[in-house]
Order: structure tokens, then C-alpha cells, then sequence
């Protein structure tokens, strides 16, 4: 088996027969004993890993999970709308860009399910979310819709050396 270096997505890793440390048990555990999660771990520990395997599992990836633990004890007859919010990939050096990259990732998913614009003159980014987790709930039959976010913290650790926009942030 070949080692995943720099490899971050499950389905990548799993299709090119990486070795994969099997972690299904704990995600079986997290999913049937709650329902919202903050995961906090350094850099460099899998975060990303972890979003993209529950992203693919949520999905009804059931060829990827072949001989681990979850195989046979997750319903792969039950799928599920996934939102896959990533923050990295982007530059965040002005007090601007981290609500610009939100709204862009809003835009697309507007555009992506056919949702009108809203009346509002600009509503905010927490209530057009709302609109479109809603609207996706609704025309996948009422199925419980998947928020994922990964690179949570790129915004933050990419301000963290300009003071000004530190101040700013805190103070806003």
C-alpha cells in the first residue's frame, strides 16, 4: 500500500489503495450519539481526512468503506444532501475577504439549486444559509441536510499577524 503524503480526500486515498488508518468506528459513534460537533485538533492531524470521509459517507459512498468497520453497520439506503463549507485555498488579507468568500460559496449554492434572490436589499450571510439548507431539506423529501466545515480557522490564522485587521475583527 502506498502512504497517502498530502493526500486529503477519503475518496482519493481510498481509490488509489492508500494506506488508511480506520477511524469509521469513532465517526459511527459521533453520528448515532449527538448532532453537532466542534472538533478542534493542530494542524496537520487529519481534520480535512475526517471532513471528507463523513462527506463521502453521508453521500452513500459504500464501495469506499468496504472492509472497515462502518461497512456493515451504516444504512447505505439512506443518503444525504452534504454542504461542504472549505475555508482554505483562499487568501484572507483584508478585512473584506473572508465575508466576499462566504457570499461567493453562498452565490454558488444559490445558482447550483435554482434559489431566487432574496427581496432583501443584502440579507445577511446567516439567513440566506438558512434559506437554502431549508430549501434543500425540502426538495430532497424532507432529508435531514449535512453541514460540514473544514479550514475553520485559515481566515483567523491568516489575520492573526496584521494587528489592524485584528482590531478590527475583535471589534466588529
Amino acid at each position: 500500500m502506498k502512504l497517502p503524503l498530502g493526500e486529503q480526500g477519503f475518496e482519493a486515498l481510498r481509490k488509489e489503495d492508500c494506506y488508511y488508518v480506520d477511524k469509521t468506528q469513532f465517526l459511527h459513534q459521533l453520528i448515532t450519539k449527538g448532532s453537532h460537533y466542534f472538533l478542534s485538533r493542530p494542524r496537520r492531524f487529519g481534520k480535512s481526512l475526517l471532513v471528507s470521509t463523513l462527506e463521502c459517507l453521508f453521500q452513500g459512498k459504500k464501495e469506499l468503506f468496504k472492509g472497515l468497520y462502518i461497512y456493515d453497520k451504516w444504512d447505505w439506503s439512506q443518503t444525504y444532501p452534504v454542504l461542504t463549507i472549505d475555508f482554505s485555498g483562499k487568501e484572507y488579507i483584508n478585512e473584506n475577504d473572508l465575508e466576499e468568500n462566504i457570499f461567493a460559496f453562498l452565490d454558488t449554492l444559490e445558482d447550483e439549486y435554482n434559489i431566487p434572490a432574496s427581496d432583501e436589499l443584502k440579507p445577511s450571510a446567516s439567513r440566506r444559509l438558512h434559506k437554502i439548507i431549508k430549501h434543500i431539506y425540502t426538495i430532497n423529501s424532507k432529508t435531514e441536510v449535512v453541514v460540514l466545515i473544514d479550514e475553520y480557522d485559515k481566515p483567523l490564522l491568516d489575520a492573526l499577524e496584521d494587528k489592524e485587521i485584528s482590531k478590527k475583527t475583535v471589534h466588529s
